[in-house]
């Protein structure tokens, strides 16, 4: 739909200033026209002729001499007139095509500056107006309890992985287990991570909710984290508002939290607000490893909010990993049997296991690598991991948290 409120006045305006354009170049034209070469040169003859008919009569020159010099003058006085007649004629032709070439070179630039710079099609809006429908959008999101149902019966819903019945089985052991013991935080905490891993994200974050509750303010940051995605998953996607208020607490405890800053993110481009979305994720591209899970899909998005936003940005190079296997890769790998995890993770673990063990690192790879080595079965080797991890953070109280959280989705720690 083209908006002729903003194309009528500027296509007035072109008009008016080509229109201003075009008659300086005529009043040159006729200027130029007034005199040219030609006819001043035609001026100098007569004057000559004059001067030759003078010099006869005081008999300062012969009158044979006199006829040559009347008959030369008058020959060139003659081509003269011939080449001003030419130039009268050809002068506003030039003109003309000058003109009509810059009225077509003037025309099409501004359709192609607009065409960059503008955004054909767009109906005019006020920045204040857009903020303020973002703003209704947001506030007018369904809540948790009726995005959840809705995902579970959306037709396009992708089928979840099969999963084998012995692991089906010790989930309904655990579940009945918890009925009997519902405040047990190991149990919880289990239960959380692996109905998240069978893909029942509801009943994920209705365990997470729970354990969050039992523990109170000793609630780690991991946990809260854990809670907003399996919302986000429950829900297909959609950052719902009971989720955003998890995101909140999550960065107003850890402002640098990827995974929040990915949701938040993902939560402003849903309302209305891709401007808000690239500046959130623009900075966590640059803060984040290359294997993080969510770079994929900022590097696949971020250049298209960037043109939205209004600001000219550049995609840096992709740069290689070596942090280790990321949350992705984790998630994907417990859907796969044992040959297919050791070969897509195994040589990623070693690595990143040799790496702390030789250089050490932060404590995001040492839970990294504690979840890892559980998917893959290696429990022991994941405790001596955690107790490891343990002696290296002993004096960061928060790290420490997020160790022990890692070793009790594992099913040990202290």
């Amino acid at each position: 739909m083209l908006n002729w409120w903003f194309l009528g006045p500027a296509l007035a305006l072109t008009v008016l200033i080509l229109s201003l354009v075009v008659l300086g170049l005529q009043r040159g034209a006729r200027v130029q026209a007034s005199e040219p070469g030609a006819r001043r040169e035609m001026r100098v003859y007569r004057d000559q002729l004059k001067e030759i008919e003078r010099d006869a009569a005081r008999g300062l020159i012969a009158p044979d001499e006199a006829e040559r010099l009347r008959a030369e003058t008058a020959r060139r006085l003659l081509d003269a007139d011939k080449r001003g007649a030419s130039e009268l004629g050809e002068s506003p032709r030039a003109m003309k095509a000058v003109a009509l070439g810059l009225v077509i070179l003037t025309g099409l630039g501004a359709v192609a500056l607009y065409g960059r710079e503008g955004a054909p099609g767009y109906a005019d809006m006020p920045l204040a107006d857009r903020f303020a429908q973002a703003q209704d959008m947001r506030a007018a999101r369904p809540s948790q309890d009726a995005l959840e149902p809705a995902w579970q019966n959306d037709p396009e819903r992708p089928e979840a992985a099969p999963v084998e019945q012995q692991y089906l089985d010790l989930m309904a052991q655990l579940r009945a287990a918890l009925t009997e013991r519902p405040d047990d935080p190991r149990g919880l905490r289990l239960l959380a991570v692996n109905e998240g891993n069978i893909g029942n994200y509801a009943a994920s974050a209705d365990a997470w909710m729970r354990l969050i509750d039992l523990q109170g303010a000793e609630t780690s940051v991991a946990d809260m984290t854990a809670l907003a995605e399996a919302m986000i998953m429950a829900t297909g996607g959609v950052v719902s508002p009971e989720a955003e208020l998890v995101l909140e607490r999550v960065l107003q405890r850890d402002a640098q939290n990827g995974t929040a800053r990915y949701y938040l993110g993902l939560m402003f481009a849903q309302t209305g607000r891709p401007d808000l979305t690239f500046r959130l994720w623009r900075g966590l591209l640059e803060d984040s490893a290359a294997d993080d899970p969510w770079v994929p899909a900022i590097r696949g998005t971020i250049e298209e909010l960037a043109g939205i936003a209004g600001v000219r940005y550049t995609l840096p190079p992709q740069t290689g990993g070596g942090r280790g296997p990321s949350a992705a890769d984790i998630d994907a790998a417990a859907e796969m049997t044992e040959a297919q995890r050791q070969e897509m993770i195994g040589g990623m673990v070693e690595g990143l296991a040799q790496r702390l063990a030789s250089q050490g690192g932060p404590v995001e790879d040492w839970t990294r690598l504690i979840g890892a080595l559980g998917v893959l079965g290696q429990t022991d080797r994941a405790r001596a991991i955690w107790s490891e991890a343990r002696l290296v953070f002993a004096d960061d109280a928060g790290a420490l948290a997020q160790i022990d959280a890692a070793g009790q989705a594992q099913g040990f720690g202290e």
